[in-house]
């Protein structure tokens, strides 16, 4: 018996975006499975935070599908795509830094306690909570402070782990990370960095949208590579350097096979000339 075709986990065909005169996306098509880093890149004004927007809810394609695990969605809204598992973690954390790690895991999802009283009065289970976050985080491998520390109290990278972990913690599939570790230093990048690349052994989907080359080349399984609302490169990372991704984002690598193609063969020696100089 014939196993059942397994799909991505997510699927863009022949998408396009405009804004009014500006054709910002222009029938791109990509496919990500799951447990797959997959980074995207581009120049500003590639694309990039169109495709974001369009996956993760806040905008709807003129034209094309967007599909997760083989069925087509439509999103009228990010709780849209929440729902069919995706999750996006931009630069600017939506983190509450006055409230605990805990508390912002579960801002609007907050768990009420079961009992009769508890339930009528609208009591919040914060033993419950307070379990469930820390099992998510040592399954995650994540080695943060104690789930009652104050957001406030957090590094930037700690920060970040703590919004791409709620993202996952929820069941998501795919996880859109939008520059997470723009704002940075060496040592919070690395905390940012190697939990991306854990995520890949719990089957997340991730795509990672940066500027820096040496980050993406680090942690990425296939760069897809935007350029001017086109797709032009979508390739694994194996054998790719930072001066080739730059080329492809500028579009000088494009020009300079464009070139080597049209330029005129030079002519070697004919047969007669070669049986003249011997």
């Amino acid at each position: 018996m014939t196993a059942p075709a397994r799909h991505p986990v997510l699927e863009l065909r022949s998408v396009s975006k405009s804004y009014g005169p500006v054709r910002a996306l222009r029938g791109v098509s990509l496919k990500v499975e799951a447990g797959e880093v997959v980074g995207l890149i581009g120049d500003n004004g590639a694309g990039k935070s169109t495709l974001i927007s369009l996956v993760s809810g806040s905008a709807p394609p003129d034209r094309g599908e967007i599909l997760v695990e083989g069925a087509e969605k439509t999103f009228e809204s990010a709780l849209d795509a929440r729902d069919a598992g995706i999750e996006t973690v931009f630069q600017a954390l939506a983190l509450a830094p006055t409230l605990n790690i805990v508390e912002n895991v579960y801002l609007g999802r907050e768990l009420l306690r079961r009992d009769p009283i508890g339930r009528s009065l609208k009591w919040l289970d914060k033993g419950a909570m307070r379990r469930e976050v820390a099992s998510g985080f040592q399954r995650l491998g994540l080695t943060l402070p104690a789930v009652t520390t104050k957001v406030a109290a957090l590094s930037g990278g700690q920060r970040q782990a703590v919004a791409i972990a709620r993202a996952v913690l929820w069941d998501s599939r795919i996880v859109l990370l939008d520059e997470p570790t723009a704002a940075l230093g060496v040592k919070q990048t690395e905390i940012v960095l190697g939990f991306i690349q854990r995520l890949k052994q719990h089957g997340v989907a991730v795509i990672f949208v940066s500027h820096n080359m040496q980050q993406v080349l680090r942690v990425v399984d296939r760069v897809i590579v935007l350029r001017l609302g086109r797709k032009v490169f979508d390739g694994a990372r194996a054998n790719l350097t930072g001066p080739q991704l730059v080329g492809l984002m500028t579009g000088a690598l494009a020009e300079e096979a464009s070139v080597a193609r049209a330029a005129p063969a030079v002519p070697g020696p004919s047969s007669k000339e070669c049986g003249n100089a011997v």
